[in-house]
Order: C-alpha cells, then structure tokens, then sequence
C-alpha cells in the first residue's frame, strides 16, 4: 500500500536530468494535479502583465472574445506533452501545433522565454505557499529540464540552465517590463471573468475577489486594481492553506490525474484531435496576424 510520502521517495530515486519526464508527470499528475492546474493559470496571467504580451493577446481576441476556447487548447496542447512525451505523434503534433500558432505573430524571443520562465518558477512558488508539501530538488531540477526541452523544441533561444537561472531570469524580466497597457487590462479582466463563469453566477464576484487577493502587488500595479484588504487576503490564503493541510491527511492518488480530465475544460464534450486545437490565423480576420507581423524563427517540432 502506497503510503503519502512513498512517491516522493520515488522520485528522489531517479535522475532529475535523465528521467525529467517521469519525475515531472509523478508530480504533477500524481502529487500536485490541482494546485499545478492553479499554478499554471497564474502563470500565463502573470504574462500578461509585460504589455507587449499583454497587447498582443488583446489584439488576437482569443482571450477577450474565445476564452473558454483559448484557455481550453491552451490546457490540452500543454497536456498532450506531459501525457505522451515529446518523442511520441501526440507529443510531436502538440509542439508543432503551438509553433504554427506562434510563427504567426512578431514575438520576440524575450518574451517567449519569460513565458518559458513562469511555467519552471510560478509552480514552485504556489506550492511554496499553498501545497501539501514542497518540491524536493530533484523535482526543481526535473522542472527545469522538462521546460528547458519545451523550450528548445519552440525554437526559444538563450533557455536557463538550472531552476535558479529560471528564477533570476524571471524576476529581472519582470522588474524590468512590467508596466500598465489597456489592452493587457482588457485581457486580464477577461480572464477573470472566465474564472468566474465556472461557478454558480451568485458566486462569480467572490471567484474574482479571491483571484485579486493572491495576486501580489506588482501584478495588482500593472493592471491598476486595487489592493485587497488584509481580511480578503486573509481569508483566501488562510482557506488555501487550510486545504493544503487537508490533502496532507488524504491518501495518496492512485491513478494520475491530467489536465484534460478537469472540469474547466468545457468546450470539447465529444473529444478533440490534437491537430485541430488552437488557432489557425487568417489574413484579414481580427488580429490574424496583428499588424507588423513578420514570421519568426520557431522551430516546426
């Protein structure tokens, strides 16, 4: 009988460079698989707080006028890698799905690696302060070397090496251009409100109060919310760590658990084709591809 500490053991035992892989699926689809789906959010709407990222999504429409859809191929593309790997057809077709949609837009490779960047820190930092337990180093080294393979894969240029390079790259890309822009406003209000549309409509201000309450002040400045008050704080964080507590008592998962098996997931009741998820940018329709395109120079694995 596996006992709640026993996977953990397991991991330890493998190599965070050689069997990144299976590390990073133990973790997140066995461990984690809730708390790394929260994580994961917020780590591509911290993106939208550099404004040409932020600009650029408000000008495709997709996250204004397609949420649903946007953060549904989003979710399933991510979790076609992590299911089948990146040497499979499934793995394969995934990769060069979020490579077309890329090549179709003026992303510098910056911006590109920040993005990289959210996905390795943001996890580590949610469970710092929200998991049942934290990451162990074998798992941080597994992190990054999943990533710096994505990374590699979308053509992305100068990857970090370690976790801490992930981390210093970050935080210096965020102090350097985070910054208000309207349209990343636009963006990021529909996102919550996305959120929100999950739950019972009586519920959809408190979803978006609870969301506002753990961002942290650099995202809150960029978007010029207003700050929460130390009660909404309180009580968000406080209820996030009172369920960390919980899941610690709960036995431990016996079959993984993936992102396409999560109720926010809507849009796709019968089934999907890996090939058909995402967008296929049309000249001449809204933001397909935004004005000042030029084709960038991603890789087509």
């Amino acid at each position: 009988m596996v006992t709640r500490y026993d996977r953990l053991k397991e991991i330890q035992r493998l190599d965070p460079e050689r069997d990144f892989l299976e590390i990073y699926r133990l973790t997140v689809t066995y461990e984690f698989p809730w708390d790394i789906t929260r994580a994961l959010e917020l780590a591509l709407y911290r993106t939208y707080a550099v404004p040409s990222i932020g600009r650029l999504l408000d000008e495709t429409a997709e996250l204004t006028e397609r949420s649903q859809k946007r953060y549904d191929d989003t979710a399933l593309l991510l979790d076609t890698v992590v299911e089948h790997g990146f040497d499979t057809d499934e793995g394969r077709t995934a990769v060069r799905r979020i490579n077309q949609m890329h090549r179709s837009y003026d992303i510098s490779n910056e911006d590109m690696r920040y993005v990289l960047c959210t996905f390795v820190v943001t996890p580590k930092r949610w469970l710092d302060d929200f998991g049942w337990r934290r990451l162990c180093c074998h798992e941080l080294a597994a992190f990054a070397a999943y990533y710096r393979t994505l990374g590699a894969r979308m053509g992305i240029k100068d990857i970090p090496e370690t976790y801490e390079d992930f981390e210093r790259t970050l935080d210096a890309y965020e102090d350097e251009h985070f910054g208000w822009d309207e349209g990343a406003r636009r963006v990021s209000d529909a996102t919550l409100a996305l959120m929100g549309s999950w739950y019972p409509a009586p519920l959809a201000p408190v979803v978006r109060g609870a969301s506002l309450a753990l961002l942290d002040d650099s995202l809150l400045k960029a978007f010029r919310y207003r700050r929460p008050g130390p009660v909404a704080r309180g009580l968000t964080r406080g209820a996030l760590r009172m369920r960390a507590r919980a899941v610690r008592l709960l036995p431990p998962r016996r079959k993984p658990h993936y992102a396409r098996q999560n109720p926010e997931i809507k849009g796709y009741p019968d089934g999907y084709e890996i090939a058909g998820l995402g967008t296929f940018p049309t000249p001449g329709v809204r933001g397909c591809p935004v004005p000042g395109h030029r084709p960038s120079q991603t890789s087509a694995e």
